[in-house]
């Protein structure tokens, strides 16, 4: 499967896709980074920090001002890993690593937008807003059918001055319309949410540099997060009860999130949870219905200290 997935509970979006061999799409920020040497650099958050003229330094240059956002510079895995707001100079003194920097802590609205280029240029957007839940994890992300003006114009002249060269997708986080992170991928949790067509989309745009994708009938979706408390080791639910969930009526699909034969420990989590499940759904109402069933288990037989 050229759509190169190496999370198996997000295979289901793409195992069916008519995708040519010699043709390699990543979901991961490693594939990325590897495949695209003249466009890796967007991995920096200090260089993608200092391009949108944030006051932004490596630690070991104490900043001037508090509050900041601090963070490592490069973090390919993902999940908020290392990142916390600094109030003042004795944060700074505790939170201080090689390897890490600080940044404008941003305020306003944190949007996770996926947007296909054709050497540089912007041709499709699809922008993602999520209720944050504590300690870098998230209770819901609302996949959006509106648009978000205010972080098309401001990222897509970041694009358009920044990739040319660069075909294929990218996922951008920001706050307040400025980017806090770059990803030479998209978001593969909620595909699906998307609408019918979308990944032949993705596989013509890899393929032959080009977006063909009908998107008239786009409609929110909703990907409903489940986390557990860490120290804890789970177990999958049995067939039967993922079978139960993902079949209530506005339910689009179920992730169970975890390697069960991998520590916790080795697992990228923030630190606010365990990541164990992801509803995917139209109906806010039926994805929830369907983590209550999930969490119930969780917290009892799907458990070990």
């Amino acid at each position: 499967m050229p759509i190169c997935e190496i999370d198996p509970w997000r295979t289901q979006y793409f195992e069916n896709a008519a995708c040519p061999a010699d043709v390699f799409i990543p979901t991961e920020d490693s594939d990325g980074w590897l495949w695209n040497p003249a466009h890796r650099w967007i991995y920096d958050k200090l260089a993608v920090a200092v391009s949108q003229g944030l006051n932004a330094a490596p630690h070991g240059i104490a900043p001037q001002n508090y509050p900041v956002f601090s963070k490592p510079i490069y973090n390919l895995k993902g999940m908020g890993v290392g990142s916390r707001p600094l109030a003042s100079a004795d944060d700074y003194a505790v939170a201080y690593q090689p390897g890490h920097m600080w940044s404008t802590l941003l305020e306003g609205k944190h949007i996770s937008s996926d947007v296909a280029l054709i050497d540089g240029v912007p041709v499709w957007w699809r922008h993602a807003g999520g209720i944050a839940s504590g300690g870098g994890t998230f209770d819901c992300w609302e996949v959006r059918a509106e648009a978000e003006p205010a972080v098309e114009e401001w990222c897509g002249a970041w694009c358009r001055r920044h990739l040319a060269g660069y075909t294929g997708m990218m996922n951008l986080e920001t706050i307040d319309g400025r980017i806090i992170e770059a990803h030479l991928r998209f978001a593969d949790q909620w595909p699906d949410l998307y609408g019918a067509g979308w990944v032949e989309a993705l596989v013509g745009l890899y393929a032959k540099g080009e977006w063909r994708f009908d998107d008239s009938k786009r409609r929110t979706g909703y990907s409903v997060v489940l986390f557990a408390p860490h120290g804890r080791r789970y177990r999958h639910p049995p067939a039967e009860l993922q079978h139960k969930a993902a079949s209530l009526p506005g339910v689009s699909s179920l992730q169970i999130t975890f390697h069960e034969n991998v520590p916790p420990d080795r697992h990228a989590m923030p630190p606010g949870g365990f990541r164990v499940a992801i509803v995917n759904c139209w109906d806010r109402a039926a994805g929830d219905a369907a983590r209550e069933m999930l969490r119930a288990y969780f917290e009892t037989a799907g458990a070990s200290s």
